[in-house]
């Protein structure tokens, strides 16, 4: 790192197997081409598509990650909880879940002379309602320890664009990145807002290239055309990895570039 910028990838929603090999095959490669100094990956869905534990979670760190986020499957896997109580300094889950749920929201972790906060929030729109308000939420963390970070960087996971909208919108000017997670798509809305903020409502999946959101195709139209709950299986073959580059000056906190990342299945 230079005295200047700090240079960060986040790397989409990690699907099952396919996505932790086509990170462990290519994540590297990706932090020596842009030089990154800090890695964010969402691994909600790394295991079998649907949930984490603690092989999937070393797996991905051992890929290269310095920080793990989630979402809504964070509880799929019962041993997760007791993980993320002794883990918590790399593997956070959304922070406005209701009080007493087991690991944190948010980490400061040190990245050469700098502190780098990371905070995990989830929305509510066609998610949960039993979630608290994750824009209170995201005031009460900034208020405290957080809020001391030289750095601090959003994953927003949710569901409705306009609610990851209105937090990029609400977090400008206070954290230095802001992005989505949840929807697997990565979207073409990647922006430097007015207080400088960088911001993307979706960097998308690393997951199977030929699935639907990572699942087989077969039957996920099947649920569409029949209305009926097929249970999903998680697609197999080559990966695409999908993600964002960010930089960020680090004496204004402001972001200077952002930029996504795509690499398509049959180049890994």
């Amino acid at each position: 790192m230079n005295n200047k910028n700090i240079k960060i990838l986040a790397l989409g929603d990690v699907v099952g197997r396919p996505g932790r090999q086509a990170l462990t095959s290519e994540l590297l490669k990706l932090k020596k081409e842009y030089n990154a100094d800090f890695v964010i990956v969402n691994g909600e869905n790394s295991a079998g598509g649907s949930g984490i534990d603690e092989k999937c979670a070393n797996e991905i760190k051992a890929a290269g990650a310095d920080l793990i986020t989630l979402g809504d499957h964070t509880w799929q896997k019962n041993e997760v909880k007791d993980f993320l109580d002794r883990n918590s300094s790399w593997c956070i889950r959304p922070a406005n879940y209701p009080p007493g749920a087991p690991g944190k929201g948010y980490s400061i972790i040190k990245c050469g002379d700098l502190n780098v906060g990371v905070l995990n929030l989830m929305g509510r729109v066609f998610i949960s309602q039993f979630l608290d308000c994750p824009f209170r939420k995201a005031d009460e963390l900034l208020n405290g320890e957080l809020g001391k970070a030289d750095i601090i960087i959003c994953d927003m996971h949710a569901e409705a664009t306009s609610e990851k909208k209105a937090m990029g919108k609400y977090l400008d000017g206070r954290v230095a990145l802001v992005f989505g997670t949840h929807t697997h798509v990565q979207t073409a809305d990647e922006e430097i807002l007015p207080k400088g903020t960088a911001y993307i409502t979706d960097i998308g999946m690393c997951g199977p290239a030929d699935s639907i959101l990572g699942m087989k195709n077969d039957i996920s139209i099947n649920r569409f055309v029949t209305g009926m709950k097929f249970s999903y299986e998680l697609g197999m073959g080559e990966a695409d990895i999908n993600g964002i580059y960010c930089e960020i000056d680090s004496l204004s906190k402001k972001a200077s570039l952002i930029k996504r990342i795509q690499i398509k299945g049959k180049n890994i």
